[in-house]
Parts: structure tokens; C-alpha cells; sequence
């Protein structure tokens, strides 16, 4: 489902909404969570809407998609300083059920294996958070992974990096590697809301909207899943064909 807003702002106000309703219906969700420039304005609406509404997060559990790897927790460009300056220092979450990938593990191929064990464990997501990368990339899953992948070590694209470079100090080296949550868990996911926001990203909207499934651009996998909402601005609508504006009277009315 393709729903199209104004801004980032309207979109930021839904999707605030439809986390406190979800945390309402059920108080001990699974949650996967992403990060990055999209994210923030939503978790800003989320935070101040628990608040007004005295929402219970204490019985939530977590799970992040991604992290880099070579980075502590509590480096600021680290995706765990992320979530805190963002999301959980402003709430009463259980820190014992927030869940991120460590960027400084030993052996990087058992930890995949044991956060993949504890999001199993958790009984999987229940609503996923996503972003997309201007080459298609949803969590760190780079184009050509294959859509069965588990939770794994990647090597970051040249573009995912340069994009990238904007969170990090000028001089400052974007990392190269990063374990992210697999496109097969990301799937199990029982509901998916990706998010999509600028002008930057309105041809990687259009390549998804009006192409195949390819792993080529992983967020096309999205097709497949069958309660998947894709929630974009009017900019990065701006290059859908004309049939979407069924899709924006829908989302605007």
C-alpha cells in the first residue's frame, strides 16, 4: 500500500499515531526499529504523543536493524547513541528489552547469529520501522543481497557511505563494514511501514513503484509482503506517474 503526504511533518504525525495505537492494543509489542534523518521528526511526534497520552512503554520490546561496526554504544555517531538521544532516554523503556546489534563483538558472525536468536526468541516484529537508501538499501541490506539472508556482516556501498558522510564530521571516516538485520527477519516482520522523505529519494520511489521485484534494489522486496505501507512526501512522490495521485487523495483525504 502506497500512501502519499504533504511533508515529513503530516507523515511524522501518522506515524507517531499509529505507534500509540499499536503500543495500545498491545502493550508488549515487538518493535523494529530504524534510524537516521527520516526517523527523527517521527520519534519527536512519538515521544511528545506517549507523553500526552501517558503510554506504557515499560513492556515494549526492541529490536534496531542495524549498527556500524567498530563503533562503541556510546560513540556519538554510533546508532545506539542514536536511539537514546532520539527515543529511549525521553521514555520509560525497560532498558533490559532494547536491543542493538554490538558494533565492537568479538566474533562478528555469532553475534549475527545470537541477535537473530533473540529477535526468534522475542517471537518475532510485530510492526517494523524502515528507511531506504538512494541505491534501494533497507536496513544496511546492499543491493545484490539475497532476499533469504539472515542477519550478517555487510560491506557498505560506496553511495551508502557518501550518503552517509552528512552525520559525520567534516575529515571524519565514514565506517566501511556494519551487521545488519537480515531481509529474510525484516520480512517476517507481521507489519512493515517504510518511510521515505526529500527529493533525493523520489527515483529509488519510482524505480520500486513501477518496477520488478530484483535484489538489485532490495527495497522491491517490499512487493511481496502483505501488510507493507509505503509512506512518502510529496517530494519523493515527485517522480510516480500519474496513476499515484489515487494513492495521494486517499493519504491527503
Amino acid at each position: 500500500m502506497l500512501k502519499i503526504f504533504p511533508d515529513s511533518s503530516s507523515i511524522a504525525d501518522y506515524v507517531s499515531a499509529m505507534l500509540v495505537a499499536k503500543i495500545q492494543a498491545k502493550p508488549d509489542a515487538v518493535l523494529g526499529l530504524a534510524t537516521g534523518g527520516t526517523m527523527e521528526p517521527i520519534y519527536a511526534k512519538f515521544v511528545a504523543a506517549a507523553r500526552h497520552t501517558e503510554l506504557d512503554v515499560s513492556r515494549l520490546t526492541s529490536f534496531n536493524l542495524d549498527e556500524y561496526i567498530g563503533l562503541s554504544a556510546d560513540h556519538p555517531k554510533s546508532y545506539a547513541a542514536y536511539m537514546q538521544e532520539h527515543l529511549f532516554r525521553h521514555l520509560a523503556f525497560d532498558a533490559a528489552r532494547l536491543h542493538l546489534p554490538d558494533g565492537l563483538a568479538q566474533d562478528l558472525n555469532a553475534h549475527c547469529r545470537s541477535y537473530s536468536g533473540k529477535l526468534q526468541s522475542a517471537g518475532g516484529i510485530d510492526l517494523q520501522l524502515l528507511g531506504v537508501g538512494g541505491n534501494g538499501h533497507i536496513g544496511f541490506n546492499e543491493p545484490g543481497t539475497a532476499f533469504d539472508c539472515p542477519c550478517h556482516v555487510v560491506e557498505l556501498a560506496e553511495q551508502t557511505r557518501i550518503d552517509n558522510s552528512r552525520f559525520f564530521a567534516e575529515g571524519k571516516i565514514v565506517p566501511v563494514s556494519a551487521i545488519t538485520m537480515g531481509m529474510a527477519e525484516i520480512m517476517q516482520a507481521r507489519e512493515i511501514v517504510l518511510v521515505a522523505t526529500g527529493e533525493a529519494k523520489a527515483r529509488i520511489v519510482a524505480e520500486w513503484y513501477q518496477g520488478g521485484i530484483t535484489e538489485a534494489i532490495p527495497f522491491t522486496v517490499l512487493k511481496r509482503h502483505p501488510a507493507a505501507t509505503i509512506i512518502v512526501d510529496a517530494a519523493a512522490a515527485s517522480l510516480l506517474p500519474e496513476e499515484a495521485t489515487q494513492q495521494r487523495l486517499v493519504a491527503n483525504g
